[in-house]
């Protein structure tokens, strides 16, 4: 089955960090939420403190994953971004064509390391010019370009899960967890 890590740094969504993680195990992807702090109790923005599975340093490299995630926050994005290994990783990634995700703030950190040269992307509203003058910003709350899926906040959390999921579920068992987990009463109602 796929292998996913997630990045977390102190200061992120939990929401954005939470949901996809969430989604993506009742799918049966593997997900490892890699702490960059040095201790695998990393605290959110809003306090709320979450353990990680691993530490980053725990990790020789990330070569087996199929997806690396990133939730935004603030200031947990830009802790991210200041983590030179974080953005090592995500070059190494993208540069093998694999797939590299980013929610919210997230988006910025992909930008700065030239991720989003030439493509669509989203990022939350009122930080455009984080996607740098390279990207075309779309507004969308899920946006796809290649091997770079963003999206644009809290609210895009389970679309965006939904549509990391999709990667690596046939549409129907995608569509059976939506239904589980109730999301497409949630549109409807």
């Amino acid at each position: 089955m796929a292998k996913v890590y997630e990045f977390l740094a102190n200061g992120f969504e939990e929401v954005e960090a939470l949901a996809p993680v969430d989604i993506l195990r009742r799918g049966g992807v593997e997900v490892k939420m890699v702490s960059v702090t040095g201790s695998n109790l990393v605290e959110s923005s809003h306090g709320v403190v979450v353990k990680a599975d691993l530490l980053f340093e725990d990790i020789a490299d990330f070569s087996d994953a199929d997806l690396l995630m990133l939730p935004g926050g603030m200031p947990g994005s830009k802790n991210l971004n200041e983590h030179e290994g974080v953005r090592k990783a995500l070059k190494e990634q993208f540069e093998k064509g694999k797939r590299v995700a980013a929610v919210c703030a997230a988006p910025l950190i992909l930008a700065s390391v030239g991720l989003l040269k030439g493509k669509k992307a989203t990022i939350y509203p009122g930080m455009e010019s984080h996607l740098g003058e390279d990207a075309e910003y779309t507004a969308a709350l899920v946006q796809e370009d290649g091997n770079v899926t963003t999206g644009a906040g809290p609210a895009a959390s389970f679309p965006y899960g939904y549509k990391l999921l999709s990667y690596f579920l046939p549409e129907e068992k995608v569509e059976e967890i939506k239904k589980g987990m109730i999301y497409n009463q949630l549109l409807n109602s």
